[in-house]
This record gives structure tokens, sequence and C-alpha cells, in this order.
């Protein structure tokens, strides 16, 4: 099952997968939309909302394998992941949230019980960077710190964009000493070349600050993003007005200006904008390695990354679990995918 099949990129999963051969169901909460790409699709269509759960493990009837891709999925994943495991059945989906990785993280002994594989991140969020966490890692066995980034142009989906609104108003994120801590937006900022030359990069609460914690074990981890001068003060402004972002009549207003306004970026669009992914490792002694790799658009490298993951899944039959998406299919994962370059560790 695709659940968000309307959305913007489980639309594009959903074609893809159809393209593949394979015939999921796809679902979600707005039945008009969905029955006419189903239509469209010759594919099975069902509607349910995620906050009634007699009516979420119904719709899951015979369903052995759910993609989640109706963020934002600080509000969604929960109640999926729940009837993903009483349903005895996989869960997969698109998100970069820390919190989602956490709470999915906690789960697994019941995922294990169940034997359902439960694997968040299985997008752009956060294959490339989760696979180069876990070369680095094989790289230099005894890292202790471990920075993580990627320059992409990519344009904002309507969910990515509603994601990111309640992001800052959370602050930013990195993991010090095996812990999650909060600190400002912007916190770090150093010169980074991505694999496109140098630029000066912020610090940015991405999901890796949780999953290459349960990939490497590194307890020292920050994930850094390009921005111009005038952009990394303009986060370090918002900093002062995180009160007024963490309002819900704030959010609400932002994210119904979000759904009327931003459009993802079409195929012309996606297929001019690669994206470089970078990571450093060091160890006590101060070696370093640094690995980069190019990479398909991230809204392109969601749908194959994804299908990738989904047709593994279907292929074998891994112990019910916690997951990482380089856990699960190791650390080469992302350079299967195309439009990848090779993997380069230095």
């Amino acid at each position: 099952m695709i659940y968000g099949a309307n959305g913007y990129t489980g639309e594009l999963i959903a074609r893809e997968a159809r393209r593949r051969g394979l015939s999921p169901v796809l679902a979600g909460r707005n039945a008009a939309r969905i029955a006419a790409l189903a239509a469209e699709l010759e594919l099975e269509a069902r509607s349910f909302a995620l906050d009634d759960s007699t009516a979420l493990l119904r719709g899951l009837d015979g369903i052995g394998l759910v993609l989640h891709c109706a963020g934002p999925f600080s509000a969604t994943s929960r109640p999926m992941i729940e009837a993903c495991i009483a349903q005895h059945c996989h869960y997969l989906d698109i998100t970069g949230e820390i919190s989602v990785f956490e709470y999915a993280q906690a789960q697994h002994e019941s995922a294990r019980l169940a034997g359902s594989v439960v694997c968040p991140g299985v997008g752009f969020d956060v294959i490339p960077t989760d696979c180069i966490a876990a070369a680095l890692k094989e790289a230099l066995p005894d890292a202790t710190h471990l920075a993580l980034g990627f320059d992409s142009r990519s344009g904002f989906s309507p969910g990515t964009a509603k994601t990111s609104v309640e992001g800052m108003a959370q602050g930013g994120k990195l993991r010090r000493d095996g812990r999650i801590v909060s600190v400002p937006l912007a916190y770090s900022v150093r010169r980074i070349d991505f694999g496109d030359g140098e630029k000066l990069a912020m610090t940015i609460p991405w999901g890796d600050v949780s999953t290459a914690w349960y990939t490497t074990g590194i307890p020292n981890i920050e994930v850094y993003l390009p921005g111009s001068p005038s952009m990394i003060a303009n986060a370090r402004r918002a900093n002062y007005l995180r009160w007024l972002l963490r309002s819900t009549r704030v959010q609400n207003f932002i994210k119904r200006r979000i759904e009327a306004k931003v459009k993802g970026p079409d195929e012309s669009v996606r297929a001019r904008q690669p994206t470089f992914v970078w990571g450093e490792a060091r160890n006590a002694a101060g070696v370093v390695r640094t690995a980069r790799i190019k990479t398909a658009n991230g809204y392109s490298l969601t749908v194959t990354g994804s299908l990738a993951v989904v047709e593994h899944l279907l292929r074998e039959q891994p112990a019910g679990g916690a997951y990482t998406p380089a856990r699960l299919l190791g650390p080469q994962l992302v350079t299967r995918l195309p439009e990848s370059s090779a993997m380069r560790i230095e």
C-alpha cells in the first residue's frame, strides 16, 4: 500500500511503481483524489483517516507492507506504525523528522515480536547520508565525530515545506556524547566542499542526528546545509521568533499558504538538479576520513530509493525490528540508485 498516494511525492512513487509492474493499493484521506489516480493507473483504491484506529486497522486488511507518504509525519507516523505492527506488516516512510526516527526505534521490540520491519526515512531523507555514515564507520571504525551534509538546489514540495516550518519552530538539533541536544538554528557554521566547490554551510536539524547514531554508534553527529551569509543570518534571527512559530495559529496559517502556493518541482527541473552529498568522520587521534557522492535530485531519489526498499522487502524476509536504510540494505544502497556516482572516500 502507498498511503498518501495523492500527495506530490506519493503520486510520483505510485506512477513509477506501476511503470515497474507493481500493483500497490493506493490509499489516503482524500477519497476523490485517490479514486481518480487509482482509476487512471488501474489500481485498487482505499480511503481512510489515521485518527480512527478501527478504520485504520480495517484499511490495512490484507496488506503486507505500507509505504507511508502522508506528512507531516510528526502527526501521521505514530498511528500508522502502531497499526502496521498490530497487523504484522512492514512499515516504510519518507520522513526526515528526528522525532519520527526516535519513536520508530523505540518500537524495535514490538516490531521484532510482530515480525514487522519498521524503517522510516527510505527517501532522500535519509538514504544518501545514512549510507555515507555507514561507509565512513567502516573506513574509520573508532570514529568519535561525524558530520554529514548535502548540497541540493531542489525546490520544496508542499509536504516538505510544511515539515520545514515545524522544524524551524523546534530549533536546531545535534547529537553530543550520544544524546540529542537542542541548539540554536545555524548553531555551527563552516566551509565545506560537498562535491561542487567549497561553500559556507550551517548546521540543520536533519534526520541523521537520529538515524546515523543507530547506524554507526558514533556519539557526536552534526548535519550541514550550504547557505549564503544572508540565509545564515536570517536563520539566526529566526531563533528570536521561535516562540511565535510555535503558535498553532501561526503554524496553521503558514501551512494553508503553503498548500495554496507551493508546488513541487516538475520532471525537467528535477532532471537538471542533482544533489551532492558529503560526510566526514574523525577519531580521537585526529584522523579524518571524508566521503562524497553525487546523486539524483532529492525527489527523484526518493522515488527510486523507496521502491528499492519496497522491492527488497518483497523479495527478502529480514527479521522484524526497527531499522535505518543502511542497516537494512547496506551502505552501497545509494550507489545502486539511478544517477548515483561511485562513493569516494578520502
